[in-house]
């Protein structure tokens, strides 16, 4: 695992009603026993931006790639991966498991796309985290004259979370079509901030 998070890491920040996890019982057996799995079962991700993807309530087990996309629309598809499951979803992309390699991938229906979006799931869970911490701590001072001070404060937020990402895995901001990219330019122009944070308060004056 490129990172170290730990289950108490994430509750201390988000609390337990905050995190979802996905039981080793939803993941097919090549993928069970991979650490991408294991971290997925017993650590998680904060809810918000990301959505893990809950296993089917009658067989329990999570949708694999061919359930969710046509994958023969995906040229550029590694070779079986129909068959990887899908853990999870962000923007408009099916985010998928390889058992084989621990990356995370992320398939867009709407453009026929795949992207290898993290080297394992350590670091999907670390940017989730980081940038679901921000949207939750972050402030703006409320002063029509700081205005732009603030934005230009919070753009230097996400920056940091891109470069010191990028600086151990290269691929969720490796440019500016990522799902990853695209979320922190969303966040830098002010949105995705929940009604409650003290930046969505702050932003309605």
């Amino acid at each position: 695992m490129l990172f170290d998070i730990t289950r108490s890491e994430l509750v201390d920040i988000f609390g337990e009603d905050r995190l979802a996890t996905i039981p080793a019982t939803a993941f097919p057996p090549a993928a069970a026993d991979t650490e991408g799995a294991r971290l997925l079962q017993t650590v998680g991700a904060p809810t918000g931006t990301l959505t893990l993807r809950q296993p089917d309530e009658e067989d329990g087990l999570l949708p694999l790639v061919q359930d969710v996309v046509y994958i023969e629309d995906f040229e550029d598809a590694a070779e079986g991966a129909g068959d990887w499951p899908v853990i999870g979803w962000l923007l408009n992309a099916h985010l998928a498991l390889d058992p084989g390699s621990g990356k995370v991938l992320a398939f867009d229906a709407d453009e026929a796309t795949v992207q290898e979006l993290h080297t394992d799931v350590s670091s999907l869970v670390q940017v989730t985290l980081r940038l679901q911490r921000l949207l939750e701590e972050f402030t703006f001072s409320g002063d029509e004259a700081e205005e732009e001070a603030d934005f230009e404060r919070l753009d230097a937020e996400v920056d940091r979370v891109r470069e010191e990402t990028s600086s151990i895995d290269p691929l969720p901001f490796q440019d500016d079509e990522t799902v990853w990219s695209v979320v922190g330019d969303e966040i830098a122009m002010g949105q995705r901030f929940r009604g409650d944070s003290p930046a969505a308060r702050s932003l309605r004056g």
